[in-house]
C-alpha cells in the first residue's frame, strides 16, 4: 500500500539537530520502544499502536482492529526499519514508494465492510502490509503491483508468512485482473486522476470500490457503490497518496508546479468542503474550524484541543518543491494557545516544513515552535534553506501528542529562487 502521508514526530525538541534527527517518517508517533527487536516487544508495540493509533483515531470495525493487532508489520518492512514498524507513519519501502500508515490501512479496510464470502482486489501492492489486513476478513485477494521490484519482494513475504489465500500480480493495475473478475470490493491504494474504467466493469453490481482521487497534492478519499453499472460516490476525507508509476501518472491533466510551491487555504477562510474536512488540507484530528472577528486574516482560523496525552491532533499539506530551483523558504503563521504541555516522548506543538527527496525519505526540516504554555494571538516566522535533494514537503500544524489547545491563521509561505 502506498499512501506517504507523513506528519510530526512526537519527539519536538528545542535545537534544530535535534528537531531534524526526531522527525521520522510518520503523523503520529506510539509509545513503542526504540528498538523493539524480540517478538514480545514487537507484540506490545503492536497493541500500543492500534490502541492509540486506530481505535482512538475511530475505527470500530471489531474484525478490523483485531487483523491489526494479529498483522506483524515489522515483516513488510526494511530491517533498517524496524524499530520504526510500530510507529503510525508511512515507511519507505524502495522505488520511491512507501508502506501505508496503519490507520489509513485499517480505515481504508473498515471502509469496504469486508465479509468471509468477499473476493478483494487491491492496486498498488507496495510492501503486501494492506494484503495480509484483509487475508483473515475475506475469501480471497488479488493484488497488482507495477514495480517488478516490489511486487516479487511483497509476494516472497506474503508466501513465508503463510497468507494463503494472497494472490500476487505484476502488471498495471489499472487494467484489474479480468480473469478473476467480479469482485466483491476493490481497494485502489494510488492515486488516480479519475477511476479507470476496467476496475468499474470489473467490480460486481452492488461491489465498493475505495480509492484516492484528485491532483497529485489535493486528493480526496473516495467511496463507491455500483448500482445499475454507475458509479454512485461519497466523499470520505483529504488524503495525499502516492500516484501510479509511469504512464497514468504522466498523462494527468493538472500536473505539479515544484517551482512554485504555495500554501493552499492559508487563511481558512474556504467554507468545509461537503464531506465536513478543510479544504486543501488533510488528515485533520481533534480539528475545528472556528468564526471570530478577532482572527489575525478573514474571519475563520484552525483549533486543535487535546487533554489525552500522546493522541493526535494535526492537520497537513503537501505540495511539491524542487531544491534545484528554490534556495529558501520563508514561513510564517499566526498562533494562540492555552496550557499546552508536552506530552509522551517530549510531544510539543509545533508548526513544520518537512521536505523529502525523490525517494520519500526525509532531507531537512523548519520547524516554527514549540508553544508551550499560554499566549495571544502572535507571528512567528522563520526562514530555512530548502536542500538541493527537496523534490516534495509536508506541512503539518498540531499538537502531535501534546496536550491544551492551540489555534492557527494565516499560515503563509514564500520561496526564494536560485
Amino acid at each position: 500500500m502506498r499512501a506517504w502521508a507523513r506528519g510530526l514526530p512526537s519527539g519536538v525538541r528545542t535545537t534544530t539537530a535535534a528537531l531534524a534527527a526526531a522527525l521520522l517518517l510518520g503523523g503520529f508517533m506510539v509509545n513503542s520502544p526504540a528498538a523493539a527487536q524480540t517478538r514480545a516487544e514487537f507484540d506490545r508495540a503492536r497493541q500500543r499502536m492500534v490502541d492509540e493509533a486506530i481505535v482512538a483515531a475511530g475505527v470500530k470495525d471489531a474484525r478490523v482492529i483485531q487483523a491489526m493487532r494479529d498483522t506483524p508489520r515489522h515483516e513488510f518492512v526494511d530491517p533498517s526499519m524496524r524499530r520504526q514498524a510500530y510507529f503510525d507513519m508511512g515507511l519507505p519501502i524502495g522505488e520511491s514508494q512507501t508502506i501505508s500508515s496503519p490507520f489509513i490501512v485499517a480505515y481504508m479496510t473498515e471502509c469496504i465492510d469486508p465479509q468471509p464470502t468477499d473476493k478483494v482486489l487491491e492496486i498498488g501492492t507496495g510492501s503486501g502490509y494492506q494484503a495480509a489486513v484483509l487475508s483473515p476478513l475475506v475469501k480471497e485477494v488479488y493484488t497488482i503491483e507495477i514495480v517488478e521490484s516490489l511486487g516479487k519482494g511483497a509476494a516472497r513475504v506474503l508466501e513465508r508468512l503463510g497468507y494463503k489465500n494472497v494472490h500476487v500480480k505484476v502488471g498495471d493495475g489499472y487494467l484489474g485482473w479480468p480473469e478473476h473478475a467480479p469482485f466483491d470490493k476493490i481497494i485502489v491504494t494510488c492515486s488516480p486522476e479519475k477511476i479507470p474504467q476496467p476496475l468499474v466493469d470489473q467490480l460486481r453490481e452492488g461491489g465498493l470500490i475505495v480509492v484516492p482521487v484528485g491532483e497529485r497534492y489535493q486528493q480526496t478519499l473516495y467511496l463507491m457503490r455500483k448500482k445499475n453499472g454507475r458509479m454512485e460516490s461519497e466523499a470520505l476525507r483529504p488524503t495525499l497518496f502516492v500516484p501510479m508509476t509511469g504512464a497514468a501518472e504522466d498523462k494527468r491533466q493538472v500536473q505539479p508546479d515544484p517551482e512554485n510551491p504555495q500554501v493552499i487555504n492559508g487563511d481558512f477562510e474556504l467554507p468545509l468542503g461537503d464531506n465536513g474536512f478543510l479544504q486543501g488540507w488533510y488528515y485533520e484530528r481533534l480539528l475545528r474550524l472556528e468564526s471570530d472577528a478577532g482572527s489575525p486574516q478573514g474571519r475563520q482560523y484552525v483549533t486543535m484541543r487535546n487533554q489525552d496525552a500522546g493522541r493526535a491532533a494535526h492537520v497537513m499539506q503537501g505540495f511539491p518543491i524542487d531544491g534545484r530551483k528554490i534556495v529558501r523558504v520563508d514561513f510564517s503563521v499566526w498562533v494562540k494557545y492555552a496550557n499546552t504541555r508536552t506530552g509522551p516522548n517530549d510531544a510539543k506543538p509545533a508548526a513544520a516544513i518537512t521536505f523529502y527527496d525523490e525517494r520519500r525519505e526525509e532531507v531537512g526540516i523548519v520547524i516554527l515552535g514549540p508553544f508551550l504554555g499560554d499566549s495571544g494571538w502572535r507571528e512567528v516566522s522563520r526562514s530555512g534553506r530548502v536542500p538541493v535533494r527537496a523534490r516534495e514537503a509536508i506541512l503539518r500544524l498540531g499538537l502531535f501528542g501534546a496536550t491544551g489547545e492551540i489555534s492557527f491563521d494565516n499560515v503563509r509561505m514564500s520561496t526564494v529562487k536560485y
